[in-house]
């Protein structure tokens, strides 16, 4: 065993998912941070244990196994900080994505100004926005109190009011918040974060603070009407969620006392990570995080003047999993299946994944059924953020995705190593990435948990994804083109660093791959015909271009942007064997 792990900064970080929770160690390595192991347990929310902390106890003795070293005493309790006889470890950070989604109400002054930007906020952590309430509302005061009432959220949003503004308007909408507060049981009372204009302060303490549960103040979202600041306010609202999960999952806060507060909504520290090696990377193009689990799909960019996170706990692949119909049709989830299956056949592995979402596909039908769905819940993830992506990011088409490099799969499904060209086509299928990207699977779902130690320890991420504990898939070449199918529509020339070339003629339709190894460069020049754009212009290439190498190399998908797939299910299905034969995914 490396000396490091006895004496070393060792950091253990767990994640607890709806259906997996995960115990990390990462530790001092010939001087410097790396991934040095992990343990995977069944989480523990549900019957019988109803304890999350069962779970993760669970993985840390997985962990153990692994490590021949010793995490937990003879009680169970986790050992921290370290000890002389190299038992335990010094910190801990937890993330967590378990639980219901929060029920939450969201007040704003005008709807496409204060309201709209409280919704961002709000859809940054695990949240199902029962109700809105704004200026705009035509309701009567006692219908809006009904409809709190019935909904009985567990939290409440209010922004509105730019700083030193009027506030009488804002006073008239906190008045139904603070009646319907009061006739609600005292245990079934919401957290209240107000994040408006500061001067209005005592006045919410006063209508307010009496008859909620807590009530949390933040700097103004909306100072004025041409700014928009989340980060203080994400802050302050991830704290409120973690909070409220202490009330709802058992465990939760034995949890939170290990890690001497340091527990994170999974989301957040992902899109803490995602600002970070934004700042890191420095391109003109946006960063981009995808995450599909089972408790929510999660959508984290990060651009030069802003950074975007959204979180659809309705497009999770776990027990929320036949909500998905109400947001899309069984014929859309199975446009992305190569294989004849029958609609009521989807129907049905739909509900028992709902049951299961632990359960591993045994068969084709529902390998291809699973993939189909976490496409399809993938692409409305997507589709639901594209107008939350700054309208001044790099763009081909303004319409379509924003340039991203690099972009980073994280979730049981997008991490799959042991397929990473089926995972690569899931994330082409859904994500449709434009132009020049480097694709890099999170096959360990670090990212949160290097989002949350970067409170602790800010050195350890970098060190970490300098070491190599994420697997780079390759470089994608995405040309946004319309054309017949077989047309001519790129040619590209490859020169190895030994002074080989390989040479590609990419037509409309298809997909192709030039091997190229993990840590290796070559040159790339690429010309391309008329109306085709690569994010250099339409009709403009590239000369002796430096590009890095992954598991599938380089990959030019050339089926035009935004995808369009045959009418006719027979060609569509046998497009898409073929699409999977390309990237080696079977």
């Amino acid at each position: 065993m490396p000396t490091s792990l006895v004496t070393g900064n060792s950091l253990l970080a767990i994640d607890v998912g709806a259906s997996t929770t995960r115990a990390v160690l990462f530790d001092v390595i010939e001087g410097e941070y790396r991934f040095v192991a992990s343990g995977v347990a069944p989480s523990t929310v549900e019957a019988p244990f109803k304890d999350v902390s069962e779970g993760a106890r669970n993985a840390i003795q997985s962990l153990q196994n692994i490590l021949q070293k010793t995490l937990l005493d003879s009680t169970r309790s986790l050992i921290v900080p370290s000890q002389p006889n190299g038992t335990g470890v010094d910190s801990l950070v937890v993330t967590i994505s378990a639980g219901p989604a929060i029920k939450t109400i969201v007040v704003g002054l005008l709807k496409d100004i204060s309201l709209e930007t409280a919704r961002r906020l709000t859809e940054s952590v695990y949240t199902k926005i029962m109700d809105t309430i704004s200026l705009g509302d035509t309701r009567k005061p006692q219908q809006q109190i009904d409809s709190i009432l019935r909904a009985r959220p567990d939290m409440v949003v209010i922004a509105g009011g730019t700083d030193g503004g009027a506030s009488r308007s804002l006073q008239k909408l906190l008045d139904p918040i603070g009646l319907a507060s009061y006739l609600l049981p005292e245990e079934k009372r919401p957290a209240v974060l107000f994040a408006g204009n500061a001067k209005m302060a005592t006045e919410v303490q006063s209508l307010v603070g009496s008859f909620a549960s807590s009530v949390h103040f933040s700097h103004n979202i909306r100072p004025s009407l041409d700014v928009e600041d989340l980060d203080p306010a994400g802050l302050e609202l991830a704290q409120m969620f973690i909070n409220i999960r202490k009330k709802q999952l058992k465990g939760l806060d034995s949890l939170d006392l290990w890690a001497g507060g340091h527990t994170l909504p999974t989301s957040y520290a992902t899109g803490r990570m995602v600002r970070f090696l934004a700042d890191v990377y420095g391109s003109k193009k946006g960063l981009l995080s995808v995450d599909l689990g089972s408790s929510a799909a999660a959508i984290a960019a990060g651009f030069a003047k802003k950074s975007v996170l959204k979180v659809f706990p309705q497009f999770g692949i776990g027990e929320y999993l036949t909500s998905l119909t109400a947001h899309t049709s069984l014929e859309d989830i199975l446009r992305w299946c190569p294989l004849d299956i029958p609609t009521s056949v989807a129907l049905d592995y739909l509900y028992q994944k709902a049951l299961h979402p632990a359960t591993i596909a045994a068969t084709p039908e529902d390998l291809a059924l699973a993939q189909a769905v976490a496409t399809q819940s993938l692409f409305l993830a997507m589709q639901a953020t594209q107008s939350d992506f700054p309208k001044d990011a790099a763009y081909i088409k303004q319409t379509l995705t924003p340039l991203f490099d690099p972009i980073i799969a994280g979730g049981s499904v997008l991490s799959d190593v042991s397929s990473p060209g089926r995972s690569l086509l899931l994330l082409l299928n859904s994500v449709q990435p434009v132009g020049i990207s480097t694709v890099i699977l999170d096959q360990n779902n670090l990212m949160p948990m290097l989002g949350a130690a970067a409170s602790q320890n800010s050195i350890l991420p970098v060190q970490v994804i300098e070491s190599g504990a994420f697997l780079s898939v390759g470089t994608v070449i995405a040309p946004v083109v319309s054309a017949r199918y077989g047309q001519s529509i790129l040619k590209a020339k490859i020169t190895y660093s030994t002074g080989a070339e390989s040479v590609v003629d990419l037509k409309y339709g298809f997909l192709e791959t030039v091997p190229l190894a993990t840590g290796e460069a070559a040159r790339i020049t690429i010309q391309v015909g008329r109306g085709v754009n690569i994010g250099f212009g339409s009709g403009r290439g590239v000369k002796n271009m430096s590009i890095a190498g992954g598991t599938l190399g380089i990959i030019f998908d050339g089926r035009g942007r935004p995808l369009d797939l045959p009418g006719d299910p027979v060609r569509r299905r046998e497009l898409i064997k073929k699409w999977n034969w390309a990237l080696g995914g079977g």
